[in-house]
């Protein structure tokens, strides 16, 4: 039987490819006030931009219930007796914990490996891509996870933000909080590194952190995996893909767009790159 790869929507990874590479993704909850809405289900990413730029209630998340995930394994272990359940990392959620208690209480009849990418969107994306690839080439539950837990550390992830004022509302601001309070007329770029958002770059103008983002793609000699995610800024995100183009094959290159959970603490006009180094 084939390995079922299980992840959140945190990871951003669009519905089609998700179909196509069998991915089964897991909404977490985005809240505005007393209204809540699960990821890409209740909401789409579109109504939720427009959502944030009108409500006066600031968006919250929270993960689903150990119900809800285990409602997902059972209904998996229909199909298979081997999941990888892969995530975003526990310094930004709570769900690899959720995720650890519905295996629990699943019982014997599947197994379930519940892997923290150490990473957030498109970095996670990229690795739970990774994941349901080496699924579709027939791997092991075992063979998957140790092959999986390799490629982590080869995953990168940088964006660049017109404001942190969302990630640090939303508790997530990590050591990137120094960028706080010097940032008028200041582009900053993040990076996730070892599950914590870590401040990277300051860059003066928009054209120069797009840039950064560039080259920081380019300083790779191998590359296994790529993306560009955005904040509904599409057209800057095509733009550098196309740019990416002389270095990595376009029609390979993944375009992902920030979905409600995520957008909910980058904002909107985020735009990102991530990557998994080849060996």
């Amino acid at each position: 039987m084939t390995v079922k790869v299980v992840t959140d929507s945190v990871c951003d990874i669009p519905q089609d490819l998700a179909e196509e590479l069998g991915i089964t993704v897991i909404p977490i909850y985005v809240h505005f006030g007393e209204e809540s809405y699960r990821d890409g289900v209740d909401i789409s990413k579109e109504e939720f931009f427009q959502k944030l730029k009108a409500s006066p209630a600031f968006p919250t998340t929270s993960v689903p219930s150990i119900g809800e995930v285990m409602e997902v394994y059972e209904k998996l272990a229909e199909e298979t007796d081997e999941i990888a359940s892969v995530h975003l990392t526990p310094p930004l959620s709570a769900i690899c914990d959720v995720a650890l208690q519905a295996k629990e209480q699943l019982g014997r009849g599947c197994r379930v490996e519940v892997i923290d990418t150490r990473a957030a969107t498109a970095q996670e994306g990229l690795i739970v891509i990774a994941a349901a690839k080496l699924a579709k080439e027939g791997m092991s539950l075992d063979q998957l996870v140790s092959e999986v837990h390799c490629i982590i550390p080869r995953a990168h992830l940088r964006v660049a933000f017109d404001t942190l004022e969302y990630l640090a509302k939303g508790g997530r601001i990590g050591r990137a909080q120094a960028f706080m309070g010097s940032l008028l007329r200041v582009h900053p770029i993040l990076g996730v590194k070892d599950g914590e958002v870590v401040p990277v770059a300051r860059e003066r103008s928009r054209a120069r952190a797009i840039n950064y983002l560039y080259n920081f793609v380019a300083s790779f000699n191998n590359i296994r995996e790529l993306a560009v995610g955005d904040a509904v800024t599409p057209d800057e995100a095509e733009m550098l893909a196309e740019r990416l183009a002389s270095i990595y094959p376009k029609e390979r290159i993944y375009r992902l767009s920030v979905g409600c959970v995520t957008g909910a603490h980058v904002g909107p006009h985020a735009l990102g790159v991530a990557l998994i180094e080849g060996e």
